[in-house]
């Protein structure tokens, strides 16, 4: 998919926030199905980074293949990543969830310093599957490619 099609699949989400995750990770699987369970507000999109639509967002947006390796959210034109993404996220998600925004306040270095430390460790304490996670027919309509 070209990266055009891509700002174009975007633009039209636009009200959504898409939620990029590694498909083949057992703890990124369960936080999409948290978000899923928990998304009142049809606010979210997902696509695992390995599918071609993630690897064409994330390109429109300057980043190089490759580079993400965990939780990444787009919405409209803005790419948050690593602990942004997170906070992102909930703030999004609304209701009480949209308070732990307030760790916003912890300078970006902490917060991805502490980020990267489970995001490094998490094949090896939750493990990993051999392919993508495919969604129920139910959750199917919640999924990009």
């Amino acid at each position: 998919m070209a990266s055009d099609e891509a700002k174009n699949r975007s633009a039209a989400g636009a009200a959504h926030c898409i939620v990029l995750f590694d498909g083949v990770c057992s703890f990124c699987n369960g936080w999409v199905q948290f978000l899923i369970k928990r998304d009142q507000r049809d606010v979210f999109r997902f696509a695992a980074l390995q599918s071609d639509f993630a690897q064409s967002l994330l390109a429109a947006h300057g980043v190089e293949s490759g580079e993400m390796n965990s939780v990444v959210a787009v919405e409209g034109t803005k790419l948050f990543d690593k602990s942004g993404a997170v906070l992102h996220i909930f703030k999004r998600l609304g209701g009480m969830w949209k308070l732990l925004f307030i760790f916003s306040v912890v300078p970006r270095p902490v917060r991805d310093a502490v980020y990267l430390w489970i995001a490094r460790r998490r094949y090896q304490w939750f493990g990993k599957y051999d392919s993508c996670m495919l969604p129920t027919d139910s959750m199917k309509r919640k999924f990009i490619d």
